[in-house]
């Protein structure tokens, strides 16, 4: 037979109040487990709950599968990137560097301006003209003068090292169509512009803004195509090369698409036969580049 003295309950007062004080006397019985509380089982149950890891998302394996719907000529080569303003996801397909032809003027302008910040001083008169010209109508003139202004090839650099770009080469002298540079940079070169953190103060965001929405209407093309209406700002260039005739076409710009979203887009390519061609195959890109968020 087995026996159990019983449980003694001791209630002591302290200064703090009750203390209750509960002493268990040894039992010749052996020992039950007792069944876990509803309470202590459902906080068991919610400490072995763990989080949901969301699965990512791989943008840039996305607009690799899309990129092969494009068709790209056998002597041409193209690279694009794009990046969503509202989510802050991008994509990048090809990582190759391409002359800028005439998408560099957008880079002489904000290191023009980088340096007019430094000056703390306004653009001129002069600089302003010859910065409308070289946006709006791509006007070379007034790019190689604005060119001689920042330092060639060396004011370029040094600006754009402040701006985050680190694959681009200014031109040798004065062959600013000829420097090199990547999609992926030129898109860090437009979230200077149009993004919120930039080395560009908002005047000089707003500045190089402004001048990319007025483009000359011989120049409504490009990364414009993947825009729902007339909502984009953007810069093109084109050059043909003299040592083989084949065209280099490219474009950079924000976009606004069909849902409603804005995508900074930048184009790159070379070896088109034909400018128009090009065109079409930055075009393509561009919209493709788009609809991997946009679907």
């Amino acid at each position: 037979m087995y026996t159990a003295l019983a449980s003694v309950a001791i209630v002591g007062a302290t200064a703090g109040g009750t203390v209750y004080m509960k002493a268990q006397a040894h039992s010749a019985t052996p020992s039950v487990s007792s069944a876990p509380s509803p309470a202590s089982a459902a906080g068991s149950q919610e400490a072995s709950v763990e989080p949901v890891t969301q699965p990512t998302v791989d943008y840039d394996k996305l607009l690799a599968d899309a990129m092969e719907s494009v068709t790209v000529p056998d002597d041409a080569d193209v690279s694009v990137a794009v990046l969503d303003l509202d989510s802050g996801e991008s994509a990048t397909y090809g990582d190759a560097a391409f002359d800028t032809a005439s998408i560099v003027k957008v880079d002489i302008l904000a290191a023009l301006l980088l340096q007019a910040q430094d000056e703390d001083r306004h653009l001129t008169a002069a600089e302003k003209s010859y910065a409308t010209t070289m946006i709006e109508n791509s006007d070379n003139v007034s790019a190689s003068a604005l060119w001689r202004i920042i330092g060639k090839a060396e004011g370029l650099d040094a600006a754009n090292e402040r701006l985050g770009l680190t694959s681009t080469e200014g031109g040798d002298g004065m062959l600013w169509g000829l420097t090199q540079t990547t999609a992926a940079d030129q898109l860090t070169l437009l979230q200077q512009v149009f993004g919120d953190d930039s080395a560009l103060s908002s005047a000089s965001q707003e500045y190089v803004q402004g001048l990319m929405g007025q483009i000359a209407a011989d120049q409504h093309w490009g990364v414009s195509a993947a825009a729902e209406g007339s909502a984009w700002a953007l810069k093109n260039g084109w050059l043909p090369r003299s040592t083989t005739g084949l065209w280099d076409i490219n474009s950079v710009g924000r976009v606004t698409a069909s849902d409603g979203n804005e995508y900074l887009v930048a184009v790159v390519s070379n070896g088109n036969a034909t400018k128009e061609k090009g065109i079409s195959l930055v075009e393509s890109a561009a919209k493709t580049a788009v609809a991997v968020f946009t679907g």
